[in-house]
């Protein structure tokens, strides 16, 4: 048994996500071997809606589609090299110009982890330039005092808030290394400052990558690296 299907029993095993499992999305990932699955919405739960109507299983996710994520709803989806983890009360649009590579965190949170190239992430607080990342962020949503939690658990990111675009930071990370709080309060003396893990693991990073046909590069050898 290779690998991959080594991790995906393991995962499925321990009841990750909950009691009724993500029994289909194991199998799917299982059948397909070291090969990513098909692009497409593969698990929800509760109120999910896409353009403001029912969301359906295996139903395309892409360019200029907003999915909404109600109290209690999640949902897995993958789109091209990317994969997400969209957890509840969650608002996330895709801009319509697919060569924008644009991504927007209305409100929410949400796990994403992305194959090479370039991607913008826009927040309430901040811009998020990544390559080859995985992340989370948590956004409260627009006012003069919301901020945004953003762990870049892997890969390159720059950084840059809203409120004080001078204190871009550009760093890269190998496993959770700089969460950060970007805040959008002219009052404070600094829009970004640390922050502790919070509210994501590193099983979720694995399965995710491993939808997409690949693995974190924390787990050491077994798939690509970025």
């Amino acid at each position: 048994m290779n690998l991959r299907r080594r991790l995906l029993k393991a995962l499925a095993a321990a009841g990750l996500f909950g009691p009724a499992g993500i029994s289909g999305l194991i199998r799917d990932a299982l059948a397909k071997g070291n090969a990513p699955i098909a692009p497409g919405l593969h698990k929800m739960r509760g109120e999910v809606t896409v353009n403001s109507r029912p969301a359906q299983e295996g139903q395309l996710i892409g360019p200029g589609d907003t999915i909404v994520t109600g109290r209690g709803g999640e949902a897995i989806y993958v789109i091209g090299q990317d994969a997400y983890l969209q957890r509840e009360s969650s608002t996330v649009s895709f801009g319509a110009d697919a060569a924008q590579n644009l991504m927007r965190v209305v409100s929410g949170k949400i796990l994403s982890v992305f194959g090479k190239g370039a991607r913008t992430i826009q927040v309430s607080t901040a811009t998020i330039g990544i390559r080859g990342t995985g992340c989370y962020i948590e956004d409260e949503g627009s006012g003069t005092k919301a901020r945004t939690y953003f762990c870049l658990c892997y890969g390159s990111v720059d950084l840059i808030p809203g409120a004080a675009p001078q204190e871009r930071e550009s760093y890269s990370t190998t496993h959770h290394d700089k969460p950060m709080y970007v805040h959008n309060d002219m009052k404070m003396s600094k829009m970004m400052v640390p922050a502790g893990i919070i509210n994501h693991s590193d099983d979720e990073l694995k399965l995710l990558e491993s939808l997409v046909g690949r693995w974190p590069p924390f787990y050491g050898q077994g798939g690509p690296k970025y």
